[in-house]
Formats: structure tokens, C-alpha cells, sequence
């Protein structure tokens, strides 16, 4: 895995090492061997990917910043946090199975990573779970990760703008007609949740702001 680490190293990335060695080796019980910046390496390689526009190192961090938020309602926020480096690890904007495939890389590379089963098999379920981002009553960790990668939907009018803006160029290659249909589908599905957010402060802090930006995106796709 060394070989993916040859990019010039920036001061992000080097924060999202700490991070991740901190999850990893308290996922692990603190045991500090193996070494946990190969995976790392190989992680921020995918999170580094051309073809990502929205969903990249910037997007970890967010969701990462956001589970420290929303941590104290998780009942393992290092198995969340563990999550959050995987739920987009595999990301094509044209295949539809990339949380399948990310879930598939933590169970491959979390057991070499010292991770036990029983954290490794959460880390999967919760990765699969942002398929739907519709966590069972009482999933308290699904709750969180779900909340934590929506979160962008609450953001301020201009960055929820910026954040439109740049999944519609990861779609560059669906024709604008196209786009506008199926963009519209997913905004009126979610807009037809009972709650975007699950955890009592997403509810409370997250919520009116992004039913308004999801309905401004709607009313500017109908034009």
C-alpha cells in the first residue's frame, strides 16, 4: 500500500492521518501495531481520485468534524468514525454499487488492520446504511454517520450552492435534461422524509435549513 503515498503531502492530509491513526488504534483497543498510515495512504489515494468534485478530502472532513459534533449520541463513535473514512472510499459517479464496493474494502482491509470482527462487521453495516441513509429506530450509530453526511444539505445558501454545483459536474457526462429529471427525483424523495435528521440535534439545528435549500435547488432544477 506505500506505493499510493507519493503525492506532495498537505496539511490536511496530515490532520486526516492523525485522525485516522487515532479512530484506528482505539478501534483497535490501542494497540498501535500494524502501522496505521499505509491505510491511510491508500485511502486519502482513493479520496484524492480525478473524477471526484464533491466527494473528496474536503467531504471526509466535514463528516468527520460533524460525528465529533454528534458523538455523545453514538454507542461507538469510532466504529462511526471508521466508517466515515470507508462510506465513499469507491466512489464512481457513473456505477451504482460504490457503498457495496466500500463496504467490501473495510472487511478486506480493516481484519489486516488489527480491527476486530465485531468493529469490522459495524464499520460495513454502517457504510452500506448510506445507500438509504434511513437508519432503524434506535440505530444509534447509523443515526449518526446517516446525519453526519447529510449534513451538508443544512449548509449556508452559498455552500449548499457550491455543493450542487459540484455534483452536478461529477454528472458531467449525464446530458442536462437528464440530470435535472433525476436530480429533482432524489430532492422531492428526500424532501418526503419524515425527518432528514435523526439525532436530536440534527433535528434541531440541521433541519428547517435544508428543507429550504432542498426546495430553493427544486424550484431553480423546474426552471
Amino acid at each position: 500500500m506505500d506505493d499510493t503515498d507519493r503525492a506532495p503531502r498537505s496539511s490536511t492530509d496530515d490532520g486526516l492521518r492523525d485522525r485516522w491513526r487515532a479512530c484506528l488504534v482505539a478501534a483497535r483497543g490501542g494497540a498501535e501495531d500494524p502501522d496505521p498510515l499505509p491505510y491511510a495512504a491508500n485511502l486519502l489515494a482513493r479520496w484524492a481520485e480525478p473524477q471526484r468534485k464533491y466527494h473528496t478530502t474536503a467531504h471526509l472532513v466535514a463528516v468527520l468534524d460533524h460525528i465529533d459534533t454528534l458523538a455523545g449520541y453514538a454507542a461507538d463513535p469510532d466504529a462511526v468514525r471508521l466508517a466515515a473514512w470507508f462510506h465513499d472510499a469507491v466512489y464512481r459517479p457513473d456505477r451504482s454499487e460504490n457503498e457495496e464496493r466500500s463496504a467490501v474494502l473495510a472487511e478486506r482491509a480493516l481484519p489486516e488492520a488489527g480491527v476486530p470482527d465485531a468493529v469490522t462487521a459495524e464499520v460495513a453495516r454502517l457504510v452500506r446504511l448510506t445507500v438509504t441513509h434511513d437508519p432503524a429506530a434506535g440505530d444509534a450509530d447509523g443515526e449518526v454517520l446517516c446525519d453526519a453526511d447529510l449534513a451538508i444539505l443544512a449548509a449556508s445558501p452559498r455552500q449548499y450552492a457550491a455543493y450542487a454545483a459540484q455534483v452536478r459536474e461529477e454528472y458531467g457526462f449525464v446530458p442536462d435534461d437528464a440530470f435535472r429529471e433525476g436530480r429533482a427525483t432524489v430532492l422531492r424523495q428526500l424532501l418526503g422524509l419524515p425527518r432528514l435528521f435523526r439525532t436530536p440535534y440534527g433535528a434541531e439545528h440541521w433541519e428547517p435549513r435544508a428543507r429550504q435549500n432542498l426546495l430553493t435547488e427544486l424550484e431553480l432544477l423546474s426552471h
